[in-house]
């Protein structure tokens, strides 16, 4: 029955790992941009969350909305007043700019915050399903990080706004023509990733201690995700994430948690050279 506990702990991490890379993924499908600022602006929203509920007492599933929304606006401004000025550039440069971005955000928060890990304690107790235990706060992470997920495949899926991001992801130059207005389609595009950001830092400040050090760990985790189900689709970043989660979780079990991370590192390169498109990708967007 162990290997029961070790699936169900897989699943919460995969939903928060799915939460965690659809905005990356999505931004990198549709702008072509690689946003190194991605990792920071997870951290950024998990200290958040964390402030509101210690100074506050703001709950954190409270705080989750009005933190996406204010990282929703950073990631606007940021895009309309930067990013989209260099974003027909090559795809270096666009890396350098958001890599520097990065360093300011980093060292902000190192400077206002410290790298002090924190976590927001709920303490709601446990689910206990037989053999299998979890604490409520995983269950409400895992069931949340599900939400979001569908609720963007949904966006994407059903409304004028995620139709227009599609097209453009497709054929930029015909969406163009058809007269869908790119800038604010990029500029709307790149503020959902950075708010769904701030949303995945909200839910994991209630699972585990967030710093800055974290940063560059959960970018790398994005792109492992990315690269495991493929770049710029919902669905693909929710199989990337449930893999991972589960490979980490079993390779911890085998091989000792410290190697688990390594081992999902290892996968990425393997499917690289194997399969660049990943397991749900279209060849074109590796």
């Amino acid at each position: 029955m162990v290997y029961l506990q070790v699936l169900v702990n897989g699943l919460t991490l995969g939903a928060l790992y799915a939460c965690l890379a659809v905005g990356f993924s999505l931004v990198w499908g549709v702008l072509n941009v690689i946003n190194m600022l991605h990792g920071s602006m997870i951290i950024l929203g998990g200290y958040l969350t964390y402030f509101a509920w210690l100074h506050w007492q703001v709950h954190p599933l409270v705080a989750l909305l009005p933190v996406s929304a204010l990282l929703f606006a950073l990631g606007w401004a940021l895009q309309a007043g930067m990013v989209n000025r260099l974003v027909q550039r090559p795809v270096l440069t666009t890396l350098t700019l958001t890599f520097g971005l990065d360093l300011i955000l980093y060292n902000a928060m190192n400077v206002l915050f410290d790298a002090t890990p924190r976590r927001v304690t709920l303490d709601l107790g446990t689910l206990v399903l037989g053999d299998v235990v979890i604490a409520w706060d995983r269950v409400v992470a895992f069931a949340l990080a599900l939400a979001l997920t569908a609720l963007l495949y949904g966006v994407m899926r059903s409304s004028r706004a995620g139709r227009a991001i599609v097209a453009v992801r497709m054929d930029r130059d015909a969406a163009a023509l058809m007269g869908i207005r790119i800038n604010r389609i990029y500029a709307a595009t790149f503020a959902i990733g950075a708010g769904l950001a701030g949303a995945c830092g909200a839910l994991m400040a209630m699972v585990f201690p967030v710093t800055t050090n974290l940063s560059g760990l959960l970018l790398g985790k994005a792109f492992v995700v990315c690269v495991i189900g493929g770049l710029g689709t919902v669905p693909g970043a929710l199989v990337g994430g449930m893999a991972l989660g589960l490979i980490e979780s079993l390779s911890g079990h085998w091989f000792g948690p410290q190697n688990a991370v390594l081992i999902g590192f290892v996968l990425m390169l393997g499917l690289l050279m194997t399969r660049p498109t990943g397991l749900l990708g279209r060849r074109g967007y590796e």
